[in-house]
């Protein structure tokens, strides 16, 4: 066998590799994408059209475009993007605030037991919120805010593990000289957090505002819990009014959904480069 044809064989079972992890990509691709194809699907038809067999991926003209236009009338929808977008925004800025600045005191501050600090930090994640759940009811009752947003607003802001942990991998991989020069110059600590720092981790702050974002604005357990007026649902409170132990409206309850999809996919969008390249770094150096 001549070496041209070790090349040419070589080529070949590149390419063949190639095209296998192409396909498997594609068939992952197409698995996550139907669940969202069938909602919106759905969430044009009629009553009549739900359950009819074989089922239709694309629905009968004409399209219920009414659905969307139900969906506001039934119930205040407005306010419930409301409710969610305030705390979703709240909760994202407040946990990209107190976030940034703990993981860039265990980066690159030295301080006794900080290595021991951080594992305790790490090891409130392993603790399920099922676990917390009827003491942090009680506490916020004795502090009367049940019925309020502080109890999804509060815990959000001053504690997130994760968040922590994610950009302090990031912190770890911006060069220490960066920090030591400022300081040479005279720089305080904070000048060297907010001048330098902080315009560095723009790509890891974009992915846990976009974690933040969507966690907040999709959570169901915390406001179930926690709130009992309809003037302050959330978008999922109000995704479950339209089902009951006896009856589904399933095509208004799939217009709301799709509605309710749309932010959390604009601000991906804009965020993905951003997103992408956070996830990428924040993993190079532990």
């Amino acid at each position: 066998m001549t070496f041209k044809t070790k090349v040419t064989l070589g080529k070949g079972a590149a390419c063949f590799g190639r095209l296998v992890v192409y396909i498997l990509i594609s068939a992952g691709a197409v698995a996550m994408i139907f669940p969202f194809a069938w909602m919106v699907s759905t969430s044009l038809k009629g009553r009549t059209n739900l359950f009819v067999y074989p089922p239709q991926l694309i629905p009968k003209l004409p399209w219920q475009w009414n659905n969307f236009r139900e969906v506001f009338t039934r119930l205040p929808m407005a306010l419930g993007f409301f409710n969610s977008a305030k705390i979703a925004i709240i909760n994202t800025f407040g946990t990209l605030f107190s976030a940034t600045m703990a993981a860039f005191g265990f980066a690159k501050l030295r301080f006794r037991f900080r290595n021991q600090l951080f594992i305790v930090l790490l090891a409130t994640m392993m603790i399920p919120g099922q676990v917390t759940l009827i003491p942090m009811f009680v506490w916020f009752k004795n502090l009367n805010w049940i019925d309020t947003h502080l109890p999804l607003i509060v815990p959000a802001v001053l504690c997130n593990a994760y968040g922590v942990f994610l950009l302090r991998q990031f912190f770890m991989t911006i060069p220490d000289s960066y920090a030591e020069s400022a300081k040479i110059d005279g720089a305080s600590y904070l000048t060297i957090f907010f001048r330098i720092m902080l315009p560095l981790c723009v790509p890891a702050m974009a992915t846990l505002g976009v974690f933040s974002f969507m966690g907040n604005w999709n959570n169901f357990l915390t406001p179930l819990i926690y709130i009992n007026s309809r003037a302050k649902f959330t978008i999922p409170l109000f995704l479950m009014a339209f089902q009951n132990g006896y009856t589904r409206n399933w095509n208004l309850l799939m217009a709301a959904a799709t509605v309710s999809v749309l932010p959390i996919i604009i601000i991906y969008i804009f965020a993905q480069r951003y997103f992408i390249e956070g996830v990428v770094l924040s993993g190079v150096k532990g």
